[in-house]
């Protein structure tokens, strides 16, 4: 009877904080709120994505042969590194108006309010950049069997982009240039899923089973974190 008394209260404890009114919703709403009054922070990413896509064949090739071969890897380039131009504003503007320290010092715990805020992150850079990412497969002359691939890697990368980004702006948050910090603490942890991705998508278009790729990645990204 009294062994039930902690487990009962403990449950009723996460039930309170997962709740709509809880703290993980409370930060992932402010977070959204707050990023879309800073509308260049949401813009950004986007337009870089595009013009890396955009500049490519102008820069090295328009054959359409050519484009299709490397377009796998040109997008989830163009993914990676606009998701980690984003990355220095994950915790900075809490960190510079006394936020952050008010999340450090409250009873919630850390890890939720830090899910909340990489779920913002994805939310408002990778997903977009997912949605965005077939027109860019199609001005790639990207064969149509690798949509549905490139779609799915980056529907499953891109999270994991944000949460390992989140390490480096973490880290970094008290530097006031930490940009090329992030740069070089959190681009080889990217290296792998850059491979897989892209790997998964090439394997779309040469009709090789790359569903199998998708489970073990998971499998990776859940044992990591």
């Amino acid at each position: 009877m009294n062994d039930s008394m902690p487990n009962q209260s403990a449950d009723k404890s996460m039930a309170h904080v997962y709740k709509v009114d809880g703290p993980f919703w409370g930060a992932l709403k402010r977070d959204l709120l707050l990023s879309y009054r800073r509308k260049s922070d949401l813009v950004n990413p986007l337009i870089f994505f595009l013009m890396v896509a955009t500049l490519f064949p102008l820069g090295v090739s328009p054959d359409p042969t050519f484009l299709a071969d490397v377009a796998p890897g040109v997008v989830w380039v163009a993914a990676l590194l606009a998701t980690l131009l984003s990355m220095d504003s994950l915790f900075r503007s809490d960190f510079e108006d006394g936020t952050l320290e008010q999340i450090l010092l409250s009873p919630q715990p850390l890890y939720l309010v830090v899910l909340a805020k990489v779920l913002a992150h994805w939310m408002l850079t990778g997903l977009p950049l997912t949605l965005l990412a077939p027109v860019l497969g199609v001005m790639l002359f990207l064969p149509g069997d690798g949509m549905w691939g490139l779609v799915l890697s980056l529907l499953l990368g891109t999270p994991t982009l944000s949460l390992i980004g989140a390490i480096g702006a973490a880290l970094t948050v008290g530097l006031r240039k930490g940009g090329v910090l992030i740069s070089l603490l959190v681009l080889p942890l990217y290296i792998p899923v850059l491979i897989f991705g892209s790997a998964a998508v090439q394997g779309a278009v040469t009709g090789y089973p790359w569903t199998g790729i998708l489970p073990f990645w998971a499998r990776c990204c859940r044992s990591d974190w």
